[in-house]
């Protein structure tokens, strides 16, 4: 069995790559390395998304462990446009209605599907994991949880927390996914 564990990351300053996460989201880390810590399950690997708030977001989890972060570029945010979007809300919601979607300058559902998929499958096949923690973005995540499960989307998207975390269980072939954050 393998379980790998999806994290968003904690309330940050802002939307930059290199937003650092507020006081909130400080403590949110805090509380987030709780929580793994009382799963008592010993993680093979950690990755995350290049972006501050995201590696902030496992930073306490990571040093308690004494486990380095893996950055991978491929769990970065999802990018609708380059240019400002004044209905941007509108524009996510049907990016998530038509996955094939995509402003000028901007990736598609399945583009980022598959550039974090790239990420999950090589976990999959990697024997000798069995229990990762991946860190990245809301937008992403809700993707991924769509492609395992279509009846994620735009609704879910809206009522993701900071932190979030979800757990997908490959058991047999079969893949499972369950939402832990309680807090």
């Amino acid at each position: 069995m393998k379980k790998i564990f999806l994290v968003r990351h904690c309330s940050a300053v802002g939307q930059h790559k290199d937003s650092p996460l507020t006081k909130e989201g400080i403590r949110q880390a805090r509380q987030l390395s709780t929580f793994f810590a009382r799963q008592n399950i010993e993680f093979d690997k950690i990755i995350s998304s290049p972006y501050l708030r995201a590696i902030e977001s496992i930073k306490p989890y990571a040093e308690q462990i004494n486990s380095r972060i893996e950055v991978n570029e491929n769990l970065r945010e999802r990018i609708l446009s380059e240019e400002p979007i004044d209905d941007w809300l509108d524009v996510l919601e049907q990016s998530f209605i038509d996955l094939d979607f995509a402003l000028p300058g901007g990736e598609s559902g399945n583009d980022c599907i598959r550039r974090a998929n790239s990420v999950l499958e090589s976990l999959y096949s990697d024997n000798a994991l069995s229990n990762i923690i991946i860190v990245s973005h809301g937008n992403l995540i809700t993707l991924l949880l769509k492609y395992y499960d279509n009846t994620f989307g735009f609704d879910h998207w809206k009522r993701l927390r900071n932190p979030d975390v979800f757990v997908i269980t490959l058991d047999n072939g079969l893949k499972k996914i369950e939402c832990l954050w309680d807090l």
